[in-house]
């Protein structure tokens, strides 16, 4: 998995959860007569996985970013940050896994102007997170 897919899995699975009370029970699939133990069908696997993992309503980025962050014992500038961001995901924000993203989003600009690939960066996350079903603040995608 990518560094961006983590960041997104970490962002949506939050509200993914809130949507889903915790003691529902998953949708049941049942396997095809004779087959103890066998996985289930094609088609009832794929329409679990859907369920399980499709967010029920757009995910409000900002929302559940400052509830993380409102949460957290540092102080942390997501908005603004990408170090932060990582940071608040609980995700490794060294230069090299940051160049590492950079790379994985396309960044052609020198990876040696830390500065300047920090803020594209930011951008570039929260643009795909809106391109990915995420409800950014307008400000963040200016």
């Amino acid at each position: 998995m990518g560094i961006f897919s983590n960041m997104m899995q970490k962002i949506f699975r939050t509200t993914a959860k809130a949507e889903r009370p915790f003691d529902a029970a998953p949708p049941r699939t049942e396997s095809a007569p004779g087959t103890p133990g066998m996985m289930p069908t094609s088609t009832g696997g794929a329409a679990t996985t859907a369920t399980a993992t499709a967010p029920m309503s757009q995910v409000d980025v900002g929302e559940v970013l400052d509830k993380m962050a409102s949460e957290n014992s540092q102080k942390l500038d997501w908005r603004h940050s990408i170090v932060d961001l990582m940071k608040l995901l609980d995700m490794d924000s060294s230069l090299s896994n940051r160049k590492e993203l950079a790379q994985e989003l396309n960044y052609t600009g020198d990876m040696n102007d830390s500065a300047t690939m920090n803020i594209w960066l930011h951008k570039q996350v929260m643009k795909k997170l809106s391109e990915n079903g995420g409800k950014v603040p307008q400000d963040l995608l200016d």
